[in-house]
């Protein structure tokens, strides 16, 4: 019997050392796992980064690729049967669990989430959707008014020290220009003590001007809302649209991300809320037992950190809305008039936006019935080829025709999350009681089921849409699906780079280039170190020296229940089961330092050429200059994990080049599944960084840019950022 194991045991080595010599399959195979087994080895020594090695986790990863090629029939067999797919088209999309005790149509759930993404009616000012920071290969590429001053900074004590000096353009509505890139400028880019000179600014997205809400008014996509003097963002006394305090990523590829936002805080559990999952004690939804029965209940949806960071905006005064509405407002915005809950400016119906709202107070969640009474996308034309939306288009008219955001809900949704009989009151205090009939009291406020529960429609219906923006068809992809001339000799160099001397696959590992992927998280979220003391952080976050670290702490900063938005910290606490609802990989001691402040989420690199300027603050136009930046270990390597790589010019453009081969051609022509309904978007205000001109309500007029409509067959395009 020896004898026999024996035989075939040297009889399957000696095919496999067959396949692997003999065969072209085999030696790319081969030549990818020494070169994966040598960066294990490189991350050993990678400066600082040493301190978040192990050799343990090397010699298991050896193992794992070795066995990883056998069990998926890299041996012998592999000459008959063909060796499997390993680009991004091999990672399943990560989806709840428990999707289907929500969603009934998942097709008709991805239809509801195009039409919220890109609907400008979700806005407060009826002028600002999801897309409107998110249109270009998923990001942004407007230029104007796209500045903002240091507004994270926080002193060494963690008081809050924010910067409201603009130091490029010198204020707000500043067109930018090509030389103002990089805002950290040397002398000799290989060096990081030749500073010329340096800027925290951030070049990120416009979102909203500064104004209180007051109310929706059924049927009109603008919300009642009064302009607040903005102490920052104003030229000559009259308000400008806001700049978020970070650059904007790209949605496309953000399903694989475990967590969301460069801070992370769009948790991985959605609570059906807000952003924050577990951490939200009171987070709940309304459940119908029956028609005429309710209940209130806590939702918890795994893998989904994109529904969690889809509800954020909304809400946000930064970026969708007037400061004070809440997602139950924006339901009501679309529902059917309600006459008793409004009085009448001069004694007279008058136009609608001489109807002022005196509803009660509302909890954070009223986005829900102004969506209602609204045509869907009803002042953008649908293209009708759309992929998703095509059958519904009205076009050459706006909107989808024939149908209402109720009947999108109702079409997608189990009804238990949206039939009932009764409402539910919200009094003056916040407390909701559930009540058969309206009280026709300016003191409370009642909502349809289907209004209350809109942000856990709106969060997993754009959940569903922006799954399917996944770019997978990149050459680096045909590539590793054995395509060996989908990447030009010059990336071939560059990919060896990559993942060996510019160590970038330590933080841009796996299919998905991001070491922050659910497959590299979910059952290792933190990762440890073997030296006396130990250092635990969070996996897939680092703090890489684009900025002094006490300028943006990132994950360092806490939710706004108080808690830590590190986990490793949450884990120092004991607190990981209670906000997780899972066990840490790695128990943390008092001994141990937790690293957390100035870290930020490692992104996904595909499209990366189309979603400049880069980094978490924006300051680096071109992929030329980011590689610089790399190679020379950081500008600020005092806060940083990077060294010097010591790349020639040679091999700095060999690593463009194949950063340059993860574009997903469909990408840029917007082909299916990126293509998209007309968007107008604010593109900067009507004067310039010096004078603006006065919409008459305190703010200043918009020069809106049009997006045209584009259909699965995709079109021109839209051009890279000052391009």
């Amino acid at each position: 019997m020896k004898i026999i194991l024996t035989i075939s045991l040297v009889a399957f080595i000696t095919g496999l050392l067959i396949y692997f010599l003999l065969t072209s399959k085999g030696r790319i195979l081969l030549k990818s796992l020494v070169t994966k087994i040598n960066c294990q080895w490189r991350k050993l020594s990678f400066g600082k980064l040493n301190r978040l090695g192990s050799r343990f986790s090397k010699t298991i990863t050896i193992a794992a690729i070795i066995m990883v090629a056998v069990i998926a029939g890299n041996s012998v067999s592999a000459q008959v049967t063909g060796s499997p797919s390993v680009s991004l088209k091999s990672v399943s999309v990560p989806e709840p669990d428990n999707l289907g005790d929500f969603v009934k149509n998942k097709a008709a759930a991805i239809k509801l989430g195009k039409t919220l993404f890109w609907d400008i009616q979700v806005g407060s000012d009826g002028q600002t959707s999801c897309a409107s920071c998110h249109f270009h290969a998923g990001a942004d590429n407007r230029s104007i008014n796209q500045i903002a001053p240091g507004l994270l900074r926080i002193n060494a004590d963690r008081t809050e020290n924010p910067d409201t000096i603009f130091n490029t353009g010198g204020g707000p509505n500043y067109q930018l220009r090509k030389e103002d890139f990089p805002f950290h400028k040397l002398s000799n880019p290989n060096d990081s003590t030749t500073v010329v000179s340096d800027s925290n600014d951030v070049s990120s997205s416009q979102g909203v001007a500064n104004t209180k809400f007051v109310g929706v008014i059924r049927g009109s996509s603008r919300d009642l809302e009064t302009s607040e003097p903005d102490p920052v963002f104003k030229v000559g006394g009259i308000n400008v649209r806001r700049v978020q305090p970070r650059n904007t990523p790209t949605v496309i590829n953000a399903a694989f991300n475990f967590r969301n936002f460069w801070d992370g805080r769009a948790q991985d559990i959605f609570n059906g809320v807000n952003p924050f999952g577990l951490r939200d004690p009171n987070a709940s939804v309304v459940k119908a037992e029956n028609p005429n029965q309710l209940k209130f209940v806590k939702v918890s949806l795994n893998n989904s950190s994109l529904a969690s960071q889809a509800v954020g905006p909304p809400l946000s005064s930064f970026e969708s809305s007037a400061d004070g509405r809440t997602f139950q407002e924006i339901g009501n915005k679309f529902s059917p008039i309600d006459l008793s809950k409004f009085i009448f400016v001069n004694n007279s119906l008058g136009p609608l936006e001489n109807i002022l709202s005196i509803g009660g107070t509302k909890l954070p969640r009223v986005l829900g019935q102004k969506l209602s009474g609204l045509t869907p996308l009803g002042k953008q034309i649908v293209h009708p080829q759309d992929s998703v939306l095509g059958a519904d288009s009205n076009s050459p008219e706006p909107g989808l025709k024939d149908i209402s955001y109720e009947d999108l809900i109702k079409d997608a949704f189990k009804p238990e999350w949206w039939n009932s009989n009764q409402l539910i009151q919200v009094d003056a205090e916040g407390r909701r009681t559930f009540v058969n009939q309206p009280d026709n009291s300016s003191q409370t406020n009642e909502y349809r089921l289907l209004d209350y529960n809109f942000s856990l429609f709106f969060g997993l219906a754009v959940q569903l849409y922006e799954s399917t923006l996944i770019a997978n068809d990149t050459p680096y992809d045909r590539f590793l699906e054995g395509n060996t001339t989908a990447l030009t000799v010059q990336q071939q160099r560059g990919k060896q780079l990559f993942e060996g001397k510019a160590a970038c696959i330590f933080c841009h590992s796996g299919l998905e280039l991001t070491s922050a992927s659910v497959s590299n998280v979910k059952n290792q979220r933190l990762r440890a170190t073997t030296t006396t003391p130990r250092t635990v952080s969070d996996r897939g976050y680092f703090n890489i020296g684009v900025r002094p670290t006490l300028e943006d702490i990132s994950v360092g900063g806490q939710d706004p229940f108080g808690n830590p938005l590190s986990e490793s910290r949450v884990a120092a606490l004991g607190k990981f089961p209670l906000l997780f609802g899972s066990s840490p990989n790695v128990t943390v001691s008092p001994n141990d330092t937790v690293v957390a402040d100035g870290q930020f989420k490692a992104p996904g690199l595909r499209n990366i050429e189309l979603t400049a300027p880069y980094f978490h603050n924006g300051g680096y136009l071109t992929l030329p200059q980011v590689v610089d930046f790399y190679n020379r270990g950081g500008d600020f390597r005092q806060d940083g994990v990077l060294r010097p790589l010591g790349l020639s010019e040679t091999e700095k453009d060999d690593l463009v080049a194949f950063l340059k081969g993860l574009t997903d051609e469909r990408v840029v022509s917007e082909k299916a599944p990126f293509d998209h309904p007309q968007l107008f978007v604010p593109n900067g205000h009507l004067g310039n960084s010096m004078f603006v001109f006065n919409d008459g309500t305190g703010k200043a007029a918009d020069n809106l840019l049009e997006i045209p409509a584009v259909g699965k067959n995709g079109g021109k395009g839209t051009p890279n950022f000052l391009n």
